[in-house]
């Protein structure tokens, strides 16, 4: 509607052109004409009315003995046409919820398994960091079920899944190294740097090129440069080495290093 009323203004305007333009070829003395500048009203439409959304009622605090019989009813519909539906209410039943949802992590099927993983870490509620790691830990567990596990327990309680991080530097499962490789990154100890130089020296490539982008995270030291991408195992195992004698320097350092200062600072 604004464009229509801008181009009748453009429109009139040109009329009037036009009409003073035949004007002053009659009459060569006729004084010149002006456009007067006109503001149209304009009446901005009504605001739009939406109806009230009625809110969802709120997780319960505790969970009823027939609302667990329900949650354990559910566990086997975590894998199917239904299983966002049933995350969806696992996740509004909140953390009294957790110790029934656990118990899907030993039940048959990785996608279910999956799955309740997935809806733990949106519950986020450490008390299932502990039965998360035993999966991280299982070697007869698909790779893919391990490494989620793995993740969502360091996000939820990163230093009670340093253990469990140092014991998977040696596991067979490539993935997983490069899994803990990737996640040792949120865990800020000291132990965190050590196990990221071991597995600088890795079978695998990836592992390694993850290795040091997760320590250059936690230290922010360049070191020398080398190239990680083309390197052979032999050279990566060489420059390990290398990130072990600057560690062992910098640990030293740290401890021979005073608590307070020797002197009082001048005021």
């Amino acid at each position: 509607m604004r464009a229509s009323l801008v181009w009748l203004v453009v429109g009139w305007g040109l009329l009037c052109c036009a009409s003073a333009s035949l004007a002053g070829a009659d009459a060569p003395d006729a004084p010149p004409a002006y456009l007067v500048p006109v503001q149209i009203p304009y009446n901005a439409p009504p605001e739009a009315e939406f109806p009230e959304v009625e809110q969802a009622t709120p997780a319960p605090d505790v969970l009823s003995e027939k609302e667990l019989q329900r949650a354990e009813a559910l566990l086997p519909l975590l894998e199917g046409r239904q299983e966002l539906y049933i995350i969806a209410e696992f996740v509004h039943l909140g953390k009294p919820v957790v110790p029934v949802l656990v118990k899907a992590l030993k039940m048959p099927g990785s996608r279910l398994r999956y799955n309740a993983i997935e809806t733990l870490e949106i519950i986020k509620d450490p008390r299932a960091v502990p039965d998360l790691l035993d999966v991280a830990g299982d070697d007869e567990e698909v790779t893919r079920v391990r490494a989620h596990a793995l993740r969502v327990a360091v996000r939820l309680a990163p230093r009670e899944a340093l253990p469990t991080l140092q014991t998977l530097v040696k596991d067979q499962a490539d993935s997983i190294r490069q899994a803990v490789a990737f996640e040792s990154r949120h865990v800020r100890r000291p132990e965190s740097v050590s196990l990221l130089i071991e597995l600088l020296a890795d079978q695998e490539k990836y592992v390694s090129v993850t290795a040091r982008e997760s320590l250059w995270l936690l230290t922010r030291r360049v070191g020398p440069p080398h190239d990680w991408q083309g390197s052979t195992h032999e050279q990566r195992v060489a420059w390990a080495k290398e990130w072990k004698a600057w560690w062992d320097k910098t640990l030293k350092e740290r401890e021979a290093a005073p608590n307070k200062p020797q002197s009082e600072p001048v005021s």
